[in-house]
């Protein structure tokens, strides 16, 4: 493939496994982020240092007329110093998802859609369809145990060889338009980025004209009884060593579409009982004073409920949670069903904790933040930063059987769980 590409905001998770597939497609790749000017560094950046990516400081340099492209993605402000300088340069600027439907030509791609579950899903499909010698490219949003190699790749990226690869796409920017799939997996639709309303009209559009199979979520779990084709997978998905109502619909919808591709049932069986995990999605890393130690990613109202209703049933002593808000305009978005749902879940001995939102930088609107939510949530507990919360975390672990660490975005979250699990 050839070419040299450059890309802000690298270590993110979509673009650092857009950097991992390009370096598979023969690329040279470089990037900036801001991590890198505060003189941080995490296993994914380490990795991909460690195969000849060269990381920088986001001032613009590593960009020249030597550049083919510079990708960003929606998150990259106008004002970002690389992209005034590719534009000074008369460098190529590419989205994400654009270079990323350009490195997936020449497969039959299968895209995973949905408001929730697409990250595990994807990691799901991708497992079943390797171990049933598909040998698929799959480029993720969550890491898989294993697929880095002892850290030696990033670990949402597995390259293959075979006539398939297997995409999670994006519906908050839309960027899903970018795809032209083969076939493809709706896993849900409900209020997020959009309304729910316009969630089903983008996933409706996206799906129309798909030649291949399609299993929508939305349609499947409103009269699984009458899917007669599937039913079987449902007991199926039974097998899935994941915990959770929620994965085991994410593990039906992985099987349905591996069926659909013409996988073998029996070999099937024995994949989804072999399902390794997905990184920070409900990712239990140890044990802090007889707690379990948990990661996981939930940033949203689903996600939340269906994390703390799993682990409510397996911790009866109670469950310490530990959240972090994403970006400023989910949380004023949000603010109201956020509340609805953690009064609803939270138990007299569960405890949540709300760190401020993770501020990336820019120009957003910084009018509200957790004091707003802590407000709405009785016996919710705000905390400074994330050595305080370590220090609450560590004086709630003797009482309560589980403590977690969720939200998207900061890169602390899961090394804060590490360390709580006396791994860092």
């Amino acid at each position: 493939m050839g070419g040299r590409d450059h890309l802000l905001g690298i270590g993110g998770v979509g673009m650092s496994a857009l950097a991992q597939a390009l370096l598979d497609a023969g690329r040279t790749v470089s990037g900036a982020d801001r991590l890198v000017d505060q003189g941080g560094t995490t296993p994914v950046l380490d990795a991909l240092r460690a195969q000849g990516v060269r990381l920088l400081p986001e001032t613009g340099e590593g960009i020249d007329a030597g550049t083919d492209r510079v990708i960003v993605s929606t998150a990259i402000e106008d004002s970002n110093p690389g992209l005034e300088r590719a534009r000074a340069l008369g460098v190529s600027v590419v989205h994400r998802a654009a270079a990323l439907a350009g490195v997936l030509e020449g497969h039959r791609l299968v895209a995973v859609a949905g408001t929730c579950g697409k990250s595990t899903v994807t990691a799901m499909l991708g497992h079943l369809l390797a171990e049933c010698g598909f040998d698929p490219v799959v480029v993720n949003g969550a890491q898989v145990a294993g697929w880095d190699r002892g850290g030696t790749r990033v670990g949402s990226v597995r390259n293959g060889a075979g006539e398939y690869a297997v995409a999670e796409v994006d519906e908050s920017d839309r960027s899903l338009t970018a795809f032209h799939p083969y076939a493809a997996i709706v896993t849900n639709a409900s209020a997020d980025h959009y309304s729910e309303d316009e969630m089903n009209a983008v996933f409706d559009a996206f799906v129309k004209d798909v030649p291949g199979p399609v299993i929508d979520g939305r349609i499947l779990f409103k009269d699984l009884n009458g899917e007669k084709d599937f039913k079987g997978l449902w007991d199926l998905a039974e097998r899935c060593p994941l915990p959770g109502a929620h994965n085991r619909e994410n593990a039906f919808l992985a099987l349905c579409m591996a069926q659909a591709l013409g996988a073998d049932a029996s070999r099937m069986a024995e994949a989804i009982a072999s399902f390794p995990g997905v990184e920070r999605r409900l990712q239990r890393l140890g044990e802090c004073a007889g707690a379990a130690v948990y990661d996981d990613y939930a940033h949203n109202p689903e996600k939340l409920s269906a994390m703390w209703r799993t682990l409510a049933d397996a911790y009866p002593r109670g469950v310490a949670v530990l959240w972090r808000p994403h970006g400023y305009g989910p949380l004023r978005k949000m603010m109201e069903s956020l509340a609805e749902m953690f009064s609803q879940v939270k138990r007299p001995q569960d405890a949540l904790l709300l760190l401020p939102v993770y501020d990336a930088g820019g120009t957003a609107d910084r009018s509200v933040n957790v004091d707003t939510l802590a407000a709405l949530v009785p016996g919710a507990r705000e905390v400074e930063d994330l050595k305080e919360a370590e220090m609450v975390l560590r004086q709630l672990a003797p009482a309560v059987g589980a403590i977690v660490t969720a939200g998207a975005r900061d890169p602390g979250l899961p090394v804060l769980a590490r360390r709580l699990a006396g791994k860092e």
